[in-house]
């Protein structure tokens, strides 16, 4: 249970709406979380951005700008399958694609998709497995998009990702 402005949220409980809550709780420390005026078949929606610069010997001498991003968009359904994954991982390239403008100083920007399940179907964890979504800019010059995705089996905390979507394993891991 956690007390946050004087609101009692209980995240006791093994459903999806509080699974989303931790989630986005652990989100909230570099990220900035919304949960209102997302995308509509979005739950929640955390976005990333990083600037740092290089220079030679003195700030005068500046080389180079690199900006990273990341944009998360979180989904809840009852019952995951290949085609919803399919429809839910379109929205959110698009989603994602719209919101990049690359540059000379863009290094990356992820696309991340995180779906929150009650049961994922055996064709969608393989389907899951397999999908691969990546864009370059300008011959990577301009920097590259990768797209994630991880779905999370609420019933049983089984979780399925695609290759880059590894990482985020982690992340449910503690559910």
């Amino acid at each position: 249970m956690k007390v946050n402005g004087g609101a009692v949220k209980n995240y006791e409980s093994n459903d999806s709406e509080s699974v989303l809550q931790k989630l986005l709780h652990s989100f909230e420390r570099y990220y900035n979380v919304k949960e209102s005026g997302v995308v509509a078949p979005f739950s929640a929606e955390a976005e990333f951005h990083s600037h740092s610069e290089q220079y030679f010997f003195v700030k005068a001498a500046h080389v180079a700008n690199i900006d990273s991003h990341e944009y998360v968009f979180f989904a809840e359904v009852d019952v995951l399958d290949e085609a919803l994954f399919e429809q839910l991982a379109v929205l959110a390239w698009e989603e994602g694609l719209s919101r990049i403008h690359p540059y000379y100083g863009h290094r990356n920007s992820d696309i991340t998709l995180i779906i929150l399940a009650q049961k994922i179907q055996e064709s969608a964890i393989t389907y899951i497995n397999k999908s691969r979504k990546s864009k370059s800019y300008k011959f990577s010059f301009y920097g590259w998009s990768n797209f994630r995705a991880l779905a999370y089996e609420v019933s049983s905390g089984n979780a399925v990702s695609n290759r880059h979507g590894s990482v985020l394993k982690k992340l449910v891991g503690t559910l």
